[in-house]
């Protein structure tokens, strides 16, 4: 299993990761600078899920909307968004984001975007699956800084949806919504349980169904680096040109 795990790009792991968690025929959003997710829901239209209702912010092709963005929020709130994701600099053991401050937020470290609507989108959207690029004891923390988004909810509140997954290069964590907490499902081709673990800043329990992580099949990573690629190319060219390779 080693030798191949250099065959292909973390990124490209990570959106076929992403594109085995689509369903066919769902609402699927993908917001604003979210190229991995972008990559992984064409692949899965282009394979397994062809009738499902694709949009993307910043496509041409998949954003049937004249409006700039708040169609998505509207989806959602009206219940009829399925599947969303989202990230942030740190996401913590309860499951919440923080895409605000990096230490006090009287006097931070460091002073984040913020976020456009991701509070509301992750009550909202039935699924919500989260990325990041890197799995590091800086990113997973035991408690956010600041809670631009909480995991868990109060049981007086209504939750359409929330937390189910977050994908990373090393791993794929899964949300037990009953205990509130992250559970290790698997681990990628290169990496190990350990590894992951060492690199997470709070406890984590394997699932019960742990195992390795599949590595992408050779249709997986051939429509990717074709199909897919050649659509990324009019939303995100850079990274389409950086981060897919080109299937020659």
């Amino acid at each position: 299993m080693a030798e191949t795990f250099f065959e292909y790009t973390p990124e490209e792991f990570m959106a076929v990761v992403i594109s085995r968690e689509v369903r066919d025929f769902e609402t699927v959003g993908v917001g604003a600078a979210s190229p991995i997710p972008a990559s992984g829901c064409i692949l899965a239209e282009q394979l397994q899920a062809p009738h499902i209702n694709l949009i993307i912010l910043g496509s041409s092709e998949y954003y049937p909307f004249p409006g700039g963005g708040s169609e998505l929020h509207f989806l959602a709130q009206r219940g009829d968004l399925d599947l969303f994701f989202l990230s942030g600099i740190q996401i913590d053991s309860r499951g919440n984001i923080n895409l605000h401050v990096i230490g006090d937020y009287e006097s931070p470290q460091m002073r984040l975007p913020g976020a456009y609507g991701s509070a509301m989108l992750y009550y909202m959207a039935h699924r919500v699956i989260l990325f990041r690029t890197e799995h590091t004891k800086r990113t997973f923390v035991e408690k956010v800084d600041f809670v631009t988004a909480p995991g868990i909810t109060p049981a007086n509140v209504h939750r359409e949806g929330g937390p189910t997954k977050v994908v990373t290069p090393k791993a794929l964590l899964a949300w037990d919504r009953q205990a509130g907490r992250w559970l290790l499902e698997s681990v990628h081709p290169g990496s190990s349980a350990e590894e992951v673990k060492e690199n997470t800043g709070f406890g984590l329990q394997m699932a019960s169904s742990f195992r390795l992580t599949p590595p992408p099949t050779e249709e997986e990573l051939t429509t990717l680096r074709t199909a897919v690629r050649e659509k990324l190319k009019r939303i995100y060219p850079d990274f389409a040109e950086k981060k897919i390779r080109n299937q020659r």
